[in-house]
């Protein structure tokens, strides 16, 4: 199972104890899944298409929660590949004008029937700003494998709704943007701990904990890597350096001879060419007498400066 789908699977368990919280979430999955629709005798009924089982769950737990209603009261059919497309009817009239009278669908005197991407007043307590926000994310929400890389989004049909979620989420100061893709519009969120917090406003307290694990060690690989690649890079300029060190002693070998040398530089030409893995330090301890790494460098320094002149005549 996906990092996502666990995330979702732990918010279809979490039923909030306020009413109001209920609804505020109930309304996210409608803003995102449901729509009015006329059957053959014209009759309203309110229909909620889905792909996912978590979501027809939380959905048919809030409705009988917050209206009442039973198992009986909810037609459930399955089409697509694989019964993949979930479509969940409530077609008793009572139940239909409860439903859309709370989310403000339609006026007092059910004349006017108008859906709404959330009504404000069902999200003006902070604690409802959160669940709807959580029915968001179930209904149209989705996370990147964090082991990869950070990314939340939720995808929304019109971007004045995007607009709408994305201040919710600035609200608790998210930095959620918005960038249309393709036909929709996607309210999204970056970095680690933006995600972290999401989760936890939504109430995926498990999940949360999951991720903050991954991120310590993903960076705990990191800068295992980062000292890896530092020790990589001071080793190459050591053999490069030994390298080079070894080719001048050796043109000075080959043209005037290392007896030409002083004593000083000649002994340590002497154990460079003997040992060429071997570090400054090590170098300055088999001289006699003993040098420095810091004498050791510059006795090496001259041998190379000494090297480039006779190049330079040649």
């Amino acid at each position: 199972m996906s990092f996502s789908s666990e995330v979702k699977e732990e918010l279809g368990k979490r039923l909030d104890t306020a009413r109001h919280c209920q609804i505020a979430e109930f309304a996210a999955i409608m803003a995102f899944c449901g729509k009015m629709r006329s059957d053959s005798g014209e009759e309203m009924q309110i229909e909620v298409m889905t792909e996912n089982e978590v979501v027809l769950r939380k959905f048919i737990l809030l409705a009988e929660s917050i209206f009442e209603m039973e198992e009986h009261d909810f037609v459930i059919e399955h089409e697509g590949k694989k019964n993949s497309l979930i479509h969940v009817y409530i077609k008793e009239p009572v139940y239909v004008t409860k439903i859309l009278m709370t989310l403000k669908w339609c006026d007092e005197q059910f004349t006017q029937i108008e859906p709404v991407f959330v009504h404000p007043i069902l999200v003006q307590k902070e604690c409802c700003k959160k669940a709807f926000i959580r029915g968001a994310y179930l209904a149209a929400g989705s996370i990147s494998d964090p082991n990869k890389f950070y990314h939340y989004e939720i995808v929304c049909e019109y971007e004045e709704d995007a607009v709408q979620l994305q201040e919710l989420l600035l609200y608790f100061e998210l930095d959620a943007k918005v960038i249309q893709r393709k036909r929709n519009y996607i309210v999204y969120l970056k970095e680690g701990n933006n995600i972290t917090d999401v989760l936890n406003l939504m109430g995926a307290v498990v999940s949360q904990m999951n991720l903050y694990n991954i991120m310590i060690l993903k960076g705990m690989r990191n800068d295992v890597n980062r000292k890896v690649n530092c020790e990589t890079a001071n080793l190459n300029k050591t053999i490069e350096a030994a390298v080079k060190q070894i080719r001048d002693i050796e043109y000075l070998r080959d043209t005037v001879g290392l007896e030409s040398l002083s004593d000083g530089l000649r002994q340590v030409a002497y154990v460079r060419l003997e040992n060429p893995d071997m570090n400054l330090k090590d170098i300055g301890e088999r001289l006699n007498p003993t040098v420095g790494k810091s004498g050791v460098n510059h006795r090496l320094r001259k041998i190379s400066e000494m090297a480039e002149q006779l190049r330079g005549e040649a």
